[in-house]
């Protein structure tokens, strides 16, 4: 494995002395899933991409999970059905934020509500700008996903964020912190970097 040095600075002081591990661990991990999904279209040789999605979505926990498992000090946590590595007390959570080569600042997510939305929500950086005081009384917020009471409180999450597709394969690849604007569902990013993508077939 590379030494400490060739990890960034950032995932240094986020993963401390396994940094360079995790970052060519994390690449690795990601270009299997897609490998697996593609063999799963290429199996079932449907018309449609359902085999390719479901089966990209399923496989990129289950390779990051049993890669990084390998790693010292990482526990493994069961939300909604799927296990996640959380390492130096930083849940690892892939994204396919795209089909294209998009920047990771166009990230949005499908949805406000649900496991993933909640997840950044609680475990993700303060906000850059707190919600104004209007004085107007607002709706009560949704409790948020009860599996999230698996993390312990002050775990914070590293999303690792990719754009993917059946044909081109892994082509853009980043991870990083970012909260969730609630308004348009996209993601401000406090930090994001660019991970090397290994070999593909």
């Amino acid at each position: 494995m590379p030494g400490a040095s060739s990890a960034s600075p950032w995932a240094q002081t986020v993963f401390g002395p396994i940094a360079a591990e995790v970052a060519a661990i994390v690449p690795a991990c990601i270009v299997r899933a897609h490998e697996r999904a593609q063999g799963g279209h290429e199996g079932v040789r449907t018309q449609t991409l359902e085999a390719y999605g479901h089966g990209l979505y399923a496989a990129q926990y289950e390779e990051l999970s049993a890669g990084l498992s390998r790693l010292p000090d990482t526990d493994l946590v069961r939300l909604q059905a799927r296990t996640l590595a959380v390492i130096a007390g930083y849940v690892i959570y892939p994204y396919r934020y795209a089909k294209k080569d998009v920047p990771v600042s166009t990230a949005r997510l499908r949805s406000r509500s649900g496991l993933r939305a909640d997840l950044i929500r609680q475990h993700g950086p303060d906000p850059r700008q707190p919600g104004l005081d209007l004085g107007i009384e607002l709706p009560a917020e949704d409790e948020p996903h009860a599996d999230l009471a698996r993390l312990a409180p002050d775990t914070k999450v590293v999303l690792v964020a990719y754009a993917c597709s059946l044909a081109d394969g892994i082509v853009h690849l980043e991870w990083g912190s970012a909260e969730l604007r609630d308004e348009d569902r996209s993601l401000i990013w406090h930090h994001h970097e660019p991970l090397p993508v290994p070999r593909q077939r």
